[in-house]
């Protein structure tokens, strides 16, 4: 791919966001080129069965991003498989530096690089991920009606996590490192008060235990005494935040005081043509429908510059 071409729009980043971003600049005949980053079809690429997406039933996370992809390219969407080590807004045509590639031109950008969920980097987080061990309980809670939920972080994610699963189940433990909750006060009244969700302060899991295709208990250590004892569990809800991965646009763009990319209307960024939508953007809803619906305005809304621009 020449690297002399000035691009109308790159997308960066391949989630729903961007792919959904795809789709529609690519049949508004902007030839957008998408470089899919490290983690090509983002988290869902980690998740089981999704049941929230409208017109599905039920798919496959992954099964969902392949046809996302597939419906993208076949409108002639350009895939590039590589990541984005810097960019240039201080001028125009805009720069956009490949590890592998070199550096590309363009009048746009759409950014969609999502958020990365904090993990615990415990044993058997990784080997469970996806099986019982998941960041999201309105994706996943459905799952394990009258099952067993560990919940861990004591934030108002986490008192939002066992609200909603209580109405699955009545056997709800959370974990904190803390000996109290940092949620806001109306948040933790709401946990407090419910008899069917039990607190265990000043603990961590320091180890996730399964039976090879799913998880069974937890190991959970006293922060103070050194402690450890297990608690039989059905799925383990991580609820200790997300970082958005912006990186790369510090000094570039208007960022939030928590990393995320603050927007100035619909999908417009502090530089004029460029544009930014998903997880990347979003703290609050992070919903694999939400972020394809702000691809959709991001591509609507750059379809409009370039037009404003005579491009």
């Amino acid at each position: 791919m020449s690297t002399n071409t000035i691009h109308n729009v790159i997308i960066i980043g391949s989630g729903p966001a961007g792919l959904s971003a795809g789709i529609y600049t690519s049949r508004a005949f902007l030839k957008p080129l998408l470089i899919e980053g490290t983690a090509p079809g983002g988290q869902l690429m980690g998740t089981t069965a999704v049941e929230n997406w409208p017109g599905n039933t039920s798919v496959m996370g992954p099964q969902l991003m392949i046809n996302m992809r597939e419906h993208a390219r076949h409108f002639g969407t350009t895939f590039m498989t590589g990541t984005v080590t810097g960019v240039d807004f201080s001028q125009r045509p805009f720069t956009i530096e490949t590890a592998k590639h070199g550096a590309f031109k363009t009048h746009s950008v759409i950014i969609s690089t999502g958020a990365s969920p904090n993990k615990l980097g415990c044993p058997g987080e990784s080997e469970y991920w996806g099986k019982g061990v998941t960041v999201c309980a309105v994706c996943d809670g459905a799952f394990y009606p009258n099952k067993k939920a560990v919940i861990i972080g004591g934030g108002d994610t986490a008192m939002e996590d066992a609200s909603f699963m209580h109405k699955y189940t009545k056997d709800i433990t959370i974990v904190h490192i803390l000996d109290k909750l940092t949620a806001s006060p109306a948040m933790q009244q709401r946990v407090l008060e419910n008899p069917d969700i039990k607190i265990i302060y000043s603990h961590t899991v320091t180890e996730i235990k399964g039976n090879g295709t799913h998880v069974t208990q937890v190991t959970i250590t006293d922060q103070k005494t050194g402690t450890v004892k297990t608690l039989d569990t059905d799925v383990v809800f991580l609820a200790i935040g997300q970082k958005p991965n912006t990186g790369i646009f510090k000094g570039q763009l208007e960022l939030d005081h928590m990393g995320y990319i603050s927007l100035k209307g619909g999908t417009k960024t502090s530089v004029e043509g460029v544009f930014a939508a998903g997880d990347v953007t979003d703290y609050i809803y992070r919903q694999a429908i939400v972020s394809a619906g702000s691809g959709c305005m991001a591509a609507l809304d750059t379809q409009r510059y370039l037009e404003k621009m005579g491009i």
